[in-house]
């Protein structure tokens, strides 16, 4: 099956991504907004997203683990237009309480769910289901959730993908990836049947990373980034002084800052509980990017090195016992990073049963070596101990 195109170095090497094109990609600043603690107020601005030219503020919303509707009302209130859910967030009552959260606002923002069917009726039943639950006729972005590589978008779900835009219940196509992204992400660009990509991106990922972005950019698909902020970990070894230090200096804002400088990502999609982490989040846009926040993020990394898979998908295929390292640490990070166990648990439970029967501390030597310095064995021991 064939589908027509339509034309239309690590931390340090990702703190100077050049301008070119910043002009065509950062629209006008529609409206002005003060967070409490700051002096001036923050310009909410817009960026193009791709080929869709919706025009969607650079601070979006995702909204997994988000349970108090108040806060998503209150950023839609103040500008934000990008919100993101799906089918699966909440064992399916994210969608529920974004669809009431969001009432009466439905022209005025832009509204992207997610289906990780593995075939064309399951997913446009997830998709009937998605429209009833947000109490809305159509979401502007569908993605095809959680796809690795090639082999996992099957031409069935395309053609679902195509079948709900001809039926009015979709605007836009995506595919949202959490690893093996920079096989995917060229496939993508080149493959012609999708509009906008979610992609894990934040200050931890090397040149290559910020490569791939850009040349799905240049090919004309919106870029969203979510985990921009690298997993967070508020929740990791409480009383930890560097940690606490951190936090307290605003390493979590510069890492949204960080994100927020590409001008090749069109939004971005961090996680607000709250009404202090939305103030927060909104102060992002309040400075560019600087020397200060380059250097907290240089000391962040070196404590969450050992810690936090980036992603980058090369220890696939290196486990002996054939376990799926990217994901369970991913699951990891949702537990000790994002202070969501249950969360964690879930997706950990939904491996195969042969992978969650093992136990890494039974090898004599683990045979994945992460040249980034995340020490495997002890993080995937971790989340067998947290969640077999």
């Amino acid at each position: 099956m064939t589908y027509d195109t339509s034309r239309r170095g690590f931390l340090t090497a990702g703190l100077a991504l050049p301008l070119a094109g910043l002009h065509n990609k950062i629209g006008l600043f529609q409206s002005e907004y003060s967070p409490a603690g700051t002096n001036a107020p923050v310009k909410l601005d817009y960026r193009t997203l791709g080929k869709t030219h919706l025009q969607v503020t650079t601070l979006g919303f995702g909204c997994m683990i988000t349970s108090d509707p108040s806060v998503i009302t209150r950023a839609a209130d103040i500008g934000i237009n990008y919100f993101d859910t799906a089918r699966s967030y909440q064992h399916g009552n994210n969608e529920r309480m974004v669809g009431a959260a969001l009432k009466g606002k439905r022209k005025q923002i832009v509204l992207s769910t997610k289906s990780s069917a593995p075939d064309k009726e399951a997913a446009l039943k997830d998709l009937d289901t998605s429209l009833q639950e947000l109490g809305t006729d159509y979401v502007d972005i569908w993605y095809l959730h959680a796809k690795s590589n090639p082999t996992d978008i099957h031409d069935d779900l395309i053609e679902a993908q195509q079948i709900a835009k001809k039926q009015g219940k979709i605007r836009f196509a995506g595919v949202s990836t959490h690893s093996g992204q920079r096989e995917l992400l060229p496939w993508l660009a080149q493959k012609g049947a999708f509009d906008v990509v979610l992609v894990a991106y934040n200050f931890t990922m090397d040149r290559g990373m910020e490569q791939s972005v850009e040349a799905v950019a240049k090919g004309n698909l919106g870029v969203v980034g979510m985990k921009v902020m690298a997993g967070g970990f508020k929740s990791l070894k409480p009383g930890d002084p560097t940690i606490e230090k951190l936090h307290r200096e605003g390493a979590m804002l510069s890492a949204l800052r960080w994100a927020l400088k590409n001008p090749n990502v069109s939004t971005t999609i961090p996680s607000m509980t709250d009404m202090d982490q939305l103030e927060e989040n909104l102060k992002a846009m309040a400075q560019p990017f600087g020397a200060a926040d380059e250097k907290l993020l240089a000391t962040k990394l070196e404590v969450i090195k050992p810690l936090y898979c980036r992603l980058c998908g090369e220890c696939e295929g290196t486990c002996a016992k054939g376990l799926s390292i990217q994901d369970t640490l991913r699951f990891l990070t949702y537990a000790e990073g994002y202070g969501q166990f249950a969360l964690g648990r879930e997706r950990f439970q939904e491996l195969p049963v042969v992978q969650k029967a093992v136990r890494c501390g039974d090898c004599n030597e683990c045979t994945v070596k992460c040249r980034h310095g995340v020490q495997v064995s002890a993080r995937m021991s971790r989340a067998q101990e947290l969640f077999a």
